[in-house]
């Protein structure tokens, strides 16, 4: 191994001296030689920072490397729906969804190039099309939806009306959705209500100060020559065509909405968005499975840290029967609220929501003398003492007010110029990350050692495994180092809330291995009380052994010989056809040892 950390330590700097920036003027050049007929296509390829491009090409290699970004750029061919077994059945659950989604063409490899079988092929025996019960024991609750893709789209006479929406609302489109107003970015000049419309991607740029984003003045009309904005940006990024909802002034004059109605698709993939709440919960498989591998028992107290949006905090809940207590934790108060929401479609009562810092998880006491349940007794009833505990603090967060009066005093409430200032931006804007429209959820200030029988920690990463994917200029090798350090930090909370003999499972939705092979062997070296457990059911790869070195001398150690089978790594390129996924799964030995 020594050997391929000095070959790439002797890449990576050829390539820190003769790369080229990756900038606007770049792309020209490259999208300058596209044959004219492959203009509206659907052909994206990703451009990754130049040193992490290498380190990426380190890790896994040239080809598959290639496979895992060609990947990433598309949506997987299938939706996975998880069924709320408390409520329904996956078979009754199919034939809801039967009269409202119509037939596709499936389009699921059942071999790949390299002769590897799908895992997957045996589900779609004996199923009618769309439709399938997943067949892997103890997942017979998960039904895949098949959608198909990518098709040739016929654009008509060249060049067509079109809208230009931006890079999220595209990767959105792509999984199902409509281009919904906020989206347009650009519009075809005299587009009406009813006309055909192809739709194009703005991708972020990176601009002469190093900083991306999209040098385009959101209404920018397009005129259908080589002199429009994004002209020769566009080409190959196209994704398809709808029916304009609006005309192009009203596409710019409202604030929500369809702007255009998706006809035709490069990939065609079910929405489920607001169907069947509370008995169904649309989901990626090997976030399902993560759940699974904590193998919570009913009665558990179980900690999921980073909880939001409250996917797998359900699915543990559901998989204990909603029998026992899960405490979901985030630092966002409108996430906590969406869980409580999600928790309450469901009709879970065993999941307690707090807003709670993953990095303050753990309580500090200052003497033994406290009785909060969140830094006392692990077996006290949380939702019984909650008012009386000093620790625990309730959060109500009121719709916003610009001016009004104080019921005790019946005087005038005085608001500073800014703060009014402040909130007309808000009304204008709607709430932004941090604010929330009403609603009280509870605050906690952690909770004591070894109080939880398990814990989830799904921690907060770079998402690199995250698709369809169309941009991933900004990440660098000084931000990802940045991710793995608040993992790390994160982890360390989790190792002490965890009993002695219970279970921590890992978890990221990146391709990044300093996020997750780097964690596991953090973990295993720093905390000698440690094992990596097996995993049931195991769909994913092997992890990657072996570790890299920087040209700044700092090494990053992965697994070693024989620990690679104990943990699942879900590659986009497989035949699974999954999200980027990372899952380790930990033992708790005595602490004393």
């Amino acid at each position: 191994m020594k050997k391929g950390r000095e070959l790439f330590v002797g890449s990576y700097r050829r390539l820190h001296r003769n790369s080229i920036p990756f900038s606007t003027t770049h792309l020209h050049q490259t999208m300058s030689h596209s044959d004219p007929p492959n203009r509206y296509s659907y052909s994206p390829s990703l451009h990754w920072n130049p040193q992490l491009h290498q380190y990426f090409l380190n890790a896994y290699g040239a080809d598959h490397f290639s496979r895992i970004s060609a990947a990433l750029s598309r949506p997987s061919r299938y939706s996975c729906i998880r069924v709320n077994t408390l409520r329904s059945a996956a078979d009754a659950v199919v034939e809801k969804l039967r009269p409202l989604v119509s037939n596709v063409s499936v389009a699921v490899h059942s071999e790949f190039e390299d002769g590897e079988s799908n895992p997957l092929k045996e589900c779609l025996e004996d199923a009618p099309a769309p439709f399938s019960k997943c067949k892997i024991p103890g997942l017979d609750y998960v039904v895949f939806v098949w959608g198909s893709g990518p098709h040739r789209i016929d654009y008509g006479e060249a060049p067509p009306k079109e809208v230009i929406v931006s890079r999220k609302c595209a990767e959105a489109v792509l999984r199902g959705a409509q281009v919904y107003v906020p989206g347009v970015m650009a519009c075809s000049a005299h587009v009406e209500k009813g006309d055909t419309v192809a739709v194009s991607v703005a991708v972020e740029q990176q601009g002469v100060d190093g900083g991306w984003g999209i040098p385009m003045t959101r209404g920018t009309v397009l005129q259908g020559s080589e002199t429009d904005t994004y002209y020769l940006e566009r080409n190959g990024l196209y994704i398809g065509q709808g029916t304009a909802m609006l005309s192009r002034a009203g596409m710019f004059r409202v604030s929500e909405g369809v702007g255009v109605d998706m006809k035709d698709r490069v990939y065609d993939l079910h929405s489920f968005h607001n169907l069947f709440e509370g008995e169904i919960f649309l989901q990626n498989l090997p976030s399902i499975i993560a759940a699974h591998a904590l193998d919570p028992q009913r009665g558990e107290r179980i900690l999921d840290m980073c909880a939001a949006p409250g996917g797998k905090t359900t699915a543990i809940a559901i998989l204990m029967k909603d029998e026992g207590e899960i405490i979901a934790t985030d630092r966002s108060h409108n996430k906590v609220l969406h869980i409580q929401k999600l928790a309450a479609e469901m009709g879970l009562s065993c999941i307690k929501t707090y807003k709670l810092d993953a990095l303050k998880s753990v309580c500090q006491r200052d003497d033994d003398t406290f009785t909060d349940p969140c830094c006392g007794n692990a077996k006290n009833d949380v939702t019984n003492q909650v008012f009386d505990s000093p620790n625990l603090e309730v959060e109500i967060v009121s719709p916003l007010v610009t001016e009004g009066k104080d019921e005790r005093t019946n005087g005038r409430v005085y608001v500073s110029k800014a703060d009014a200032r402040k909130n007309m931006r808000r009304a204008r804007n709607g709430p932004g990350r941090n604010q929330c429209v009403g609603g009280r959820v509870d605050r906690s200030k952690g909770f004591p050692p070894g109080s939880f029988d398990r814990v989830l920690l799904d921690a907060p990463c770079s998402a690199l495994g995250l698709r369809p994917r169309l941009f991933a200029g900004e990440e660098t090798i000084e931000s990802l180092r940045h991710h793995a350090k608040y993992q790390r930090r994160m982890f360390d909370q989790a190792v002490q809330l965890v009993r002695p003999g219970g279970v921590i499972v890992y978890s990221t939705c990146t391709i990044n291995p300093g996020e997750n092979e780097a964690l596991v062997r953090h973990a295993l070296d720093k905390y000698k009380y440690l094992s990596l457990a097996p995993q049931h059911p195991r769909l994913g790869g092997p992890g990657l052994v072996g570790s890299c070195e920087f040209p700044d001398g700092y090494v990053e150690e992965w697994l070693r010989p024989g620990e690679e089978e104990l943990v699942q790594r879900f590659d986009p390129s497989s035949p699974l056809d999954t999200i980027g996924f990372f899952i380790a799964k930990f033992l708790v030995g005595s602490k004393d040892t």
